[in-house]
């Protein structure tokens, strides 16, 4: 079945950028104004290594991401002179009630962390440090910046390609 293409169900499709895409907008604008007025603030949108990196069968999900990549880095330009800034944190593999359903296998979880370079699937709290990073005065010269907290995994693609003698471990 294709979930991209032309048998997607439109209102599937309208249904998940309502949530991922134009949720962030209405949100962007209720909190953007106050901060506009203020002269100072920041945004920071989550978003996923999906929004760069396609992943197949899932509908809408990694062109929302993709959107909402687009939409910061638009704020960024245009709060950016009024002291507001907006930044993007993209995570890879979470362990999360969501995706809680991928961990009852063993076999799963340890090839998912296989994959990782630190060798783990990462925490929500992975993820809160790294907003609450982008959303302190810490970051005050971070703008239009997307932050992918992945523990390295999307540098892997090369380390999947058979070079006998170059093992990882060797």
């Amino acid at each position: 079945m294709l979930l991209a293409g032309p048998s997607v169900p439109m209102e599937d499709w309208n249904r998940l950028l309502a949530v991922n895409l134009t949720g962030y907008l209405l949100c962007s604008q209720a909190f953007g104004k106050a901060m506009i007025e203020r002269g100072r603030g920041a945004s920071v949108h989550t978003a996923s290594i999906v929004g760069s990196q396609a992943q197949g069968f899932s509908g809408a999900y990694s062109v929302s991401k993709a959107g909402v990549l687009m939409l910061s880095k638009q704020l960024a330009v245009e709060w950016g002179p009024h002291g507001v800034r907006s930044n993007v944190m993209s995570p890879g593999l979470v362990r999360t009630p969501m995706s809680e359903s991928f961990s009852q296998d063993p076999n799963v979880t340890q090839r998912r962390s296989a994959a990782i370079p630190l060798g783990r699937i990462g925490t929500p709290e992975d993820m809160a440090q790294v907003v609450l990073f982008l959303a302190s005065d810490r970051a005050g010269f971070v703008n239009g910046q997307e932050i992918i907290v992945d523990g390295g995994f999307e540098h892997m693609l090369m380390s999947l390609v058979p070079r006998p003698g170059f093992e990882r471990g060797n």
